[in-house]
C-alpha cells in the first residue's frame, strides 16, 4: 500500500481547492470544489483509483485452483520479493536453526514433494528453512517459493509425514499465489477504507462511521486469508498423495496445533487459520475425494 498511499498524496496535496473558500494567488473567490462538494470529488477519485487499479489487472487462471485471480504481482516479482524478505524473515525468529541435520531433514522433505508435484514445473525458487525459534509455533510461506518452519512446531510433529503435511500446505499458498492476490486485494480494500474515512471525517457520526469501515476491511481481509489457508490444505491432501506421503498426517498435523494453542507456546499460526478441528474434517473430506478419483 506504501506506493498506493504516495500516489494518494501526490494526486491530493492541493488542500487550498478543497478548503475553506481562500485560495493563494485568487484573492477570495471561492472555489467551486470547496465544501462538500470538494470532499465528494476527493473520495469518489480515491476510491474509483482503487476499484480500476484492481479491475485492470488482467485475471488469470490459475493451474492449480482453477480460479481466476487478480495479482498484484507476476512470477518474477513474487520471487524477487521472496529472496528480498527471506534474511529478514529468518533474523525474526532467530535466524537458522543451528541443527543442521535436521535442516537438511525439512529441507530434504519439501524437494521431494516439489519434484514429485507440478509444483516443480512452476517458476518459482522453493526453498525450505528451518528456523531456530522454540517458543513460536508456526510455519509460513514467502511468494515465489521461500518456506519456513520454526523448530517449536518441528518438534511438534511425529513423524516425516506429518513434516510434509505442513510444506505441503505451504507450498500450496506459493502456488496459489495467494500473497500477490492479497496483496491486489488489499489495495483494492484500503482505498475504498480511505475514501469511506475521509468523507466520514468532520460529519455527524463520522468516527463511528470511520471504525466501521475499517473493521468490515480487517474481516473481509480475514475471510480471504481462511479461504486461502483451506485451499492450501486441499493442495497439501493432494501434493502428499502424489509425493508418496500419508495425507492423512496433515490431519495429526491439526491435532497438534489445536493442543499447542491450548499450552503455553505463543500460537501465531492460529491467529488468521480456520480452526483445526473444521480444517481436519475439510482434510478428511478432500482425502476421500482424491483417492476416489485415483481408483
Amino acid at each position: 500500500m506504501q506506493r498506493t498511499s504516495a500516489v494518494y498524496r501526490k494526486l491530493f496535496h492541493i488542500q487550498p481547492a478543497f478548503g475553506d473558500g481562500s485560495s493563494q494567488g485568487f484573492g477570495s473567490r471561492r472555489s467551486p470544489l470547496s465544501g462538500c462538494s470538494g470532499r465528494l470529488v476527493i473520495i469518489l477519485l480515491i476510491a474509483a483509483f482503487a476499484v480500476i487499479r484492481y479491475f485492470s489487472t488482467p485475471a488469470e487462471v490459475n493451474h492449480f485452483t482453477g480460479r481466476k485471480q487478480h495479482l498484484d504481482l507476476d512470477h518474477h516479482a513474487e520471487i524477487q520479493m521472496g529472496l528480498a524478505s527471506r534474511a529478514e524473515m529468518a533474523a525474526q525468529h532467530g535466524g537458522l536453526s543451528p541443527d543442521a541435520s535436521a535442516r537438511s531433514h525439512v529441507n530434504r522433505i519439501g524437494q521431494k514433494i516439489v519434484r514429485s508435484t507440478d509444483a516443480g514445473r512452476t517458476p518459482y525458487q522453493f526453498e525450505f528453512h528451518l528456523l531456530a525459534d522454540r517458543q513460536v509455533v508456526n510455519a509460513f510461506a514467502l511468494p515465489g517459493g521461500q518456506i519456513f518452519m520454526t523448530e517449536a512446531l518441528y518438534r511438534m510433529l511425529g513423524s516425516e509425514d506429518e513434516i510434509a503435511g505442513v510444506l505441503g500446505h505451504e507450498i500450496g499458498h506459493v502456488v496459489g499465489r495467494h500473497s500477490s492476490e492479497q496483496i491486489a486485494k488489499n489495495n483494492l480494500f484500503n482505498g475504498i477504507t480511505t475514501a469511506i474515512v475521509i468523507g466520514a471525517t468532520g460529519s455527524e457520526g463520522g468516527y463511528d462511521a470511520a471504525r466501521m469501515a475499517q473493521m468490515v476491511n480487517q474481516l473481509v481481509t480475514l475471510k480471504y486469508g481462511r479461504d486461502d489457508e483451506i485451499e492450501s490444505d486441499t493442495l497439501g491432501v493432494r501434493f502428499l498423495i502424489e509425493s508418496g506421503y500419508d495425507p492423512e498426517a496433515l490431519i495429526r498435523v491439526m491435532a497438534v496445533l489445536k493442543k499447542a494453542s491450548g499450552g503455553s507456546n505463543r500460537l501465531e499460526i492460529m491467529s488468521t487459520h480456520p480452526d483445526p478441528g473444521n480444517r481436519a474434517e475439510h482434510i478428511r473430506a478432500e482425502i476421500e475425494k482424491y483417492r476416489a478419483q485415483r481408483r
